[in-house]
């Protein structure tokens, strides 16, 4: 469902990003385009299958923490098990792109992470980050700070700076950011505003909503119980409290809540080395 929620509201933009397209609405610094039909590619958390399924010609590796990958899958895509926070052990300028997505909350270090992927960039290879913010807001100010959606991000936010993992990437500019640090350039990015919940007129976006509705209420005290855990501030039954008002409001339609996407990508200089 997670996966779900990004493409759709992109309205399909990765494989656009992906192909070298332009779109007007889009943030963008600069006129780079991504080669049409990659030869390699790794894809550090995320859609995978989805992507070799598109590129039947490229060679994809999947990565994750955990051992959750799919048994069928396409004859052009491998999957193995590997930590990103680590030292990769691919091969200088091995890959003609390089995904990574979803990673608020787990990386302690993001320059060091975008300067793995350019040492295992091809020269002229790019780059692609789509992560997203915990911050819940709302144009209409339907969505005050007092609420338990208003208090969401700010939950995460305390969460993140005690683990020194912070999940405000967006707030920090931390993807464009660490993409300058570790040499990439045109770099460009894409934002968009993802709905939760059935409130969008908008029959596309009610459907969004929907699905990214469903994704939180899934398991509210999941994600709440293990910021709890982290910052060891409230009792089980905060919790409990906490988690269904936060289910009421999503559950009334009267929040008009949405969250953050935004996608960052950019080029390894065609003449660079490893």
């Amino acid at each position: 469902m997670k996966h779900y929620r990004p493409t759709s509201t992109a309205n399909n933009r990765r494989a656009q990003i992906e192909a070298g397209e332009r779109e007007d609405d889009a943030d963008e610094s600069s006129g780079s385009e991504l080669p049409s039909e990659p030869e390699s590619c790794v894809w550090a958390f995320g859609p995978s299958s989805d992507f070799a399924d598109e590129y039947p010609e490229c060679e994809v590796i999947g990565t994750d923490i955990s051992p959750i990958q799919p048994s069928w899958v396409p004859p052009n895509l491998k999957f193995e098990i590997d930590d990103c926070t680590r030292d990769w052990t691919f091969e200088p300028e091995t890959f003609d792109y390089v995904h990574i997505r979803f990673l608020v909350g787990s990386i302690p270090d993001w320059p060091a992470l975008f300067k793995q992927a350019y040492r295992a960039l091809k020269p002229g290879g790019y780059l692609e980050s789509f992560e997203v913010s915990p911050a819940i807001l709302s144009d209409d100010d339907t969505v005050p700070e007092t609420s338990a959606l208003g208090q969401w991000g700010k939950f995460f936010e305390e969460g993140g700076r005690k683990m020194g993992r912070t999940f405000m990437v967006l707030d920090e500019h931390l993807q464009q950011r660490s993409m300058e640090e570790a040499g990439f350039e045109h770099i460009t990015e894409w934002n968009n505003k993802a709905p939760i919940g059935s409130w969008p007129k908008d029959p596309a976006m009610r459907e969004i909503g929907e699905w990214a509705q469903l994704t939180l209420l899934s398991d509210i005290e999941g994600y709440v119980l293990f910021m709890a855990n982290v910052m060891s501030t409230w009792s089980r039954e905060e919790i409990q409290i906490y988690a269904a008002q936060l289910r009421r409001e999503i559950r009334s339609g009267k929040l008009h809540g949405y969250y953050r996407q935004r996608a960052v990508w950019g080029q390894k200089p065609p003449g660079a080395g490893a």
